[in-house]
């Protein structure tokens, strides 16, 4: 794994547009987002995706560069005083108290524009075909966008103070955090040369997955040290959201998190060691403290 998160890094150094390139300032600001560590989850599950189902990993380098760029994007506007209002990520300054609000404002935007164009040149720079980089960008638009992250997102902000119902609480999390992770693991899976059956399994990995992964964000931001996560914590309960640690307590929470994962292992149960990196990845995410 922490080999491939080197590979992620050389990815993504080479993606980016260099720091000297006009505007400067922008660059400098995608790459200090971009770059600026973190666990590379997303990318290590379309490579583990692609693995699984017998590709190279070596044909996730687009999708790989593409959604840590979209990733890094959806945290520089999460942490604008408009959205979470945070100061901390990953140990740094958010981006907006290094370089102002509204050169955060246009990194996200050019992060996102900028995926979209690394997804697009996934034939002539990785030899991918084009018939699967479009369904590979229809994956990911689909995640990304209103009707997965971005959606989700907005029915968040709009549900804070508010009681909600499970289905509510799900359908966030499903959308603000699952729907990106079901994007790279089936897009992983698509430039892997999955058939109708694998994708469907890595499917039912990544929905269960994506619910595991913010339950336990959610405890740790109960439970964790903004040392640790390298980046505030308590802020659910400041803005008033309801998360499942609020509504069903830290124990239950975490067996819920618990089942989801063993849920992630059944749905590998017909794939061979070649899902290994997917089945540590699903074991990890309720073992991390940050």
């Amino acid at each position: 794994m922490k080999q491939l998160v080197l590979e992620v890094e050389e990815i993504l150094e080479q993606a980016l547009p260099p720091e000297e390139t006009v505007p400067t300032v922008l660059h400098e600001s995608m790459r200090y987002s971009t770059l600026g560590g973190g666990k590379r989850l997303r990318a290590l599950l379309a490579m583990g995706a692609c693995m699984a189902v017998g590709g190279s990993v070596k044909n996730t380098s687009g999708l790989v560069a593409a959604i840590e760029m979209i990733h890094a994007y959806s945290l520089v506007h999460d942490d604008l005083p408009c959205m979470d209002d945070d100061d901390l990520r990953r140990g740094r300054p958010t981006n907006h108290r290094v370089y102002g609000e509204a050169v955060a404002v246009l990194t996200g935007d050019a992060l996102l524009t900028e995926a979209f164009a690394e997804l697009a040149r996934m034939p002539e720079k990785y030899g991918i075909d084009y018939q699967t980089t479009v369904r590979v960008i229809s994956e990911v638009a689909r995640g990304a966008g209103s009707q997965g992250m971005v959606g989700g997102q907005v029915v968040d902000m709009a549900s804070q103070d508010q009681e909600l119902s499970p289905d509510t609480l799900r359908y966030i999390h499903e959308h603000k955090t699952g729907a990106l992770f079901t994007a790279v693991l089936r897009g992983g899976a698509l430039l892997g040369g999955a058939n109708s059956e694998q994708l469907s399994a890595l499917t039912r990995y990544a929905e269960n997955f994506g619910l595991a992964f913010q339950i336990t964000d959610d405890i740790l931001d109960e439970i964790g040290e903004a040392e640790q996560l390298g980046k505030a914590v308590r802020t659910d309960q400041a803005h008033g959201k309801l998360t499942y640690p609020r509504r069903y307590g830290l124990e239950k929470s975490a067996e819920m998190a618990r089942r989801c994962v063993a849920e992630c292992h059944e749905a590998l149960s017909s794939f061979s060691d070649q899902a290994d990196l997917l089945r540590e990845l699903a074991s990890f995410i309720i073992q991390r403290d940050h």
